[in-house]
């Protein structure tokens, strides 16, 4: 008697999730219309699904352009931002209600800006990477859970448009259409993983973080400006950059749509003496680049005419932090001790608890712990990172791993030497 074949397992297979189960909902871009959805999502229950659409690449900045919102017993909404600017009256309708994004930290800031503040939030996103999910794109953590394929081809459009075409509309609405579903069974595993408490704090830092910094030396970030060695060249980079920022802000454009990042290096590079000399620069002969090469020449032409002590420095403002690691073993050779077994031991327990290591600890602190603290005291350590932003679930697993790592570098032999 022989044995029966095995038979072979196969993938279940994936739904296309094609449209939301209520259909695509009218945009709401009048004020009745808004008193309306306020109205149903005040009467609803349990969590709202929510996502924002902006223009990156093609606006100015990152004005939102459309929010999606989604809750039991009041439906689907689409709202025209563009048309209604202060959405405080719904976030006051769902009060204390829990909200549910996909990546919170991108539609946070436009939210605010609308008068919407939710009270919590939990972020599918944040979850899967804390579960150690390999992809954590909202496709594949939709895919992952419910089955369903969702298609993210007009993920990159300008949502600026109106009207906006009703595959966009489609498009929108599925962000958010099974996005409750998902946070449900998130939150079932995160709980089994014992790492629900975790993710809360994580989800309430994100719902606190407070706005970013604005840049030093913003321009020093035009794509191609680290091959530039010379201050000259430097100085047209800066001028032009500054130039462009201020008339893509006049014609609320994007940046790069102005004027390429490719076309500003070139210029620096080859410091063109006449008009005739910057028309024949390569990335100056598109139509485009070549029509508007008469606004741009004469901030070329005062770039090159600034005096040696305006142009900027080579290197910009240096950060407040240690040098590269590299140079630490020379520097400080008890802090390059510490830091090789601290990255060790966290790389444990990111294999032991199966998360990034930028979400059990952001590697900067680690760094800086390292080279500013010189014992291992554990209050001191919580405090230093805590003062770096680190949450409590964070400070629990990482600080014995550094108690460790600064006390087994003080004890190697090779190591015991005075930091420089």
């Amino acid at each position: 008697m022989t044995d029966a074949p095995e038979t072979e397992q196969t993938e279940p297979a994936v739904v296309p999730l094609t449209e939301p189960a209520g259909g695509v909902p009218d945009v709401v871009d009048t004020p009745d219309a808004l008193a309306e959805v306020v109205a149903r999502f005040a009467a609803g229950t349990g969590p709202v699904a929510a996502d924002a659409e902006r223009a990156s690449g093609f606006r100015y900045g990152q004005a939102t352009y459309l929010v999606q919102f989604k809750r039991e017993g009041a439906g689907l909404a689409l709202i025209d931002t563009a048309a209604l600017t202060d959405l405080s009256a719904f976030g006051e309708a769902v009060g204390d209600a829990e909200w549910v994004f996909h990546a919170a930290s991108q539609d946070l800031p436009g939210m605010r800006e609308l008068g919407l503040s939710p009270a919590r939030i939990f972020d599918t996103e944040l979850a899967a990477r804390l579960l150690g999910w390999p992809k954590v794109g909202l496709a594949a953590v939709v895919e992952r859970v419910l089955g369903l394929a969702l298609a993210k081809e007009h993920s990159a459009q300008d949502w600026s448009t109106r009207p906006l075409p009703h595959d966009w509309l489609v498009y929108a609405a599925l962000d958010v259409e099974v996005l409750i579903e998902v946070a449900t069974h998130l939150r079932g595993e995160l709980e089994a993983a014992g790492k629900l408490a975790w993710a809360e704090q994580e989800f309430e830092a994100v719902r606190l973080a407070p706005p970013s910094e604005p840049r030093v030396d913003p321009w020093r970030r035009t794509s191609g400006s680290h091959q530039l060695r010379d201050q000259r060249a430097l100085g047209i980079v800066k001028t032009l950059w500054e130039a462009r920022e201020r008339e893509a802000q006049r014609r609320d454009m994007s940046p790069g749509r102005v004027l390429r990042d490719a076309a500003i290096v070139a210029a620096a590079q080859a410091k063109p003496a006449t008009y005739d000399d910057l028309v024949a620069i390569p990335e100056w002969r598109s139509r485009g680049t070549r029509r508007a090469a008469s606004r741009w020449w004469p901030h070329i032409e005062e770039a090159l005419a600034l005096p040696e002590r305006a142009l900027p420095p080579r290197r910009g403002p240096r950060g407040d932090g240690p040098p590269p690691p590299r140079a630490w073993k020379d520097k400080r050779p008890l802090a390059a001790a510490r830091l090789a077994l601290a990255r060790d031991g966290i790389q444990e327990l990111v294999e032991r608890h199966g998360m990034p290591a930028e979400n059990l600890m952001q590697p900067d602190a680690v760094r800086r712990c390292c080279w500013e603290l010189v014992d291992a005291e554990p209050t001191a350590l919580r405090a230093f990172l805590s003062g770096r932003g680190a949450r409590e679930w964070q400070l629990d697993l990482v600080v014995p791993v550094l108690v460790d790592a600064f006390t087994r570098a003080a004890e190697e032999p090779a190591e015991a030497t005075e930091d420089a």
